[in-house]
């Protein structure tokens, strides 16, 4: 493999770049990635999936030949990956290598080039293509609708009462139909734009805007943010300053941020050296939401790579429940379809071992015939209404229901 990367004297619009059908994004606040083309593509399934994936890049990183003129985050020889939430998922988790990668990093913009062929000439940038028709598009409820929600969070909240678990996410779907040749880059130009301090994300069919950091590794040093708890935004400022307090204080929302940020450390834990943690939880404002939320800081072991981190720290309190392996049990019973790759682990990964991964919320999955299936959680703990957590899910919803509409 070889691999050339170059600076470029123009910033440019990332989401812009992306191909209309098959978008390859990674980008917040206007600086990420964009990949264009393919050079390789890897398929994974089962509980192997994350050993398999790193095996696979560090055998393509050790033959790979780099020149890298630029040296930031994302620069190089990347891969993009989108990894589904179940080991039983039918949906495969997917690394890939891109033939061309647009970045902005630090307000300095790069190109690379990955080939498996020497390069003959000098770089080629890529254009803006010029955007699609516009679209609008109604989610519908899927295989779970809102009754058969409340039902199954009134189940959950009975086994959580018996002592079972201590707390359990129930995500229910919508879905729609995208119209042939549909350009998906308005909608995660909209997402860029409403939610610009989240994770617009596309991979694979997989788009979204995340508000949620899995973790972020750089230089020996990772990062992860936990959200678990929430409350919608209020009409007015007096009333948003209300909701966000209320928030802060509900002891229901703190127990189930608690379960979250104890599942991350546990994970951290053990592939760092040391692990700091936000003292409190804080009020996270998003433009629909309040949000829990806790920062994580991570002085990682030696060669121990942003995927290695992923496969330690998925699936978290915040997207599967506690303990994880019975609410993971109980999600696939109560559950009536796949999650696929709702709450999984989507970004990309760097030759270094850096990278930058989101937890896959707030998004749908499009599949090559236009079928889209979104999907919304809630953390369900013994305290939780049936009614309001049906709530919870129709504001996340809003986001990617938004977009298409």
């Amino acid at each position: 493999m070889h691999v050339r990367t170059t600076p470029l004297e123009i910033r440019p619009q990332l989401i812009g770049l992306a191909d209309p059908v098959h978008p390859l994004v990674v980008q917040r606040r206007g600086e990420g990635v964009v990949g264009l083309g393919r050079t390789l593509r890897w398929e994974f399934h089962g509980r192997r999936r994350f050993a398999e994936a790193a095996a696979a890049w560090a055998s393509l990183v050790a033959g790979a030949t780099v020149d890298d003129a630029v040296r930031l985050p994302g620069s190089g020889l990347i891969a993009f990956g989108a990894f589904a939430f179940s080991p039983d998922s039918a949906r495969p988790s997917v690394l890939e290598v891109p033939s061309t990668v647009i970045g902005v990093r630090e307000g300095r913009a790069f190109l690379t080039e990955i080939s498996t062929e020497p390069f003959a000439g000098p770089p080629i940038v890529p254009r803006v293509r010029p955007y699609g028709a516009e679209y609008r598009i109604a989610l519908l409820p899927g295989a779970l609708d809102g009754e058969g929600y409340e039902a199954a969070v009134a189940d959950a909240i009975g086994r959580i009462t018996a002592g079972e678990l201590e707390k359990v996410v129930l995500a229910r779907d919508l879905v729609g139909k995208l119209p042939d040749g549909a350009d998906l880059r308005r909608v995660l130009c909209d997402l860029a734009l409403s939610y610009a301090d989240c994770w617009t994300y596309a991979v694979d069919g997989l788009v979204g805007a995340s508000p949620e950091t899995l973790v972020e590794a750089r230089d020996g040093l990772a990062r992860t943010r936990v959200l678990a708890g929430s409350s919608a935004r209020g009409a007015d400022a007096g009333q948003d300053q209300a909701a966000a307090v209320a928030l802060a204080t509900s002891a229901k929302d703190q127990d189930e941020h608690r379960f979250a940020v104890q599942s991350a450390l546990t994970a951290l834990r053990a592939r760092a050296a040391t692990v700091t943690v936000s003292e409190q939880p804080f009020a996270l404002k998003l433009p629909n939401l309040w949000h829990l939320a806790s920062d994580l800081e991570a002085t990682l072991e030696p060669g121990t790579t942003a995927l290695d981190l992923v496969a330690a720290l998925h699936p978290t309190a915040a997207v599967a429940g506690s303990p994880t392996e019975v609410a993971s049990a109980l999600i696939a019973e109560l559950e009536p379809s796949d999650r696929g790759r709702y709450a999984g682990p989507v970004g990309w990964l760097g030759a270094h071992g850096d990278g930058e991964w989101a937890i896959a919320l707030r998004g749908a999955q499009v599949d090559d015939d236009g079928r889209i299936t979104a999907h919304a959680g809630a953390g369900i703990v013994a305290a939780s209404s049936p009614v309001q957590e049906r709530a919870e899910t129709a504001m996340k919803f809003r986001p990617i229901a938004d977009a298409f509409a």
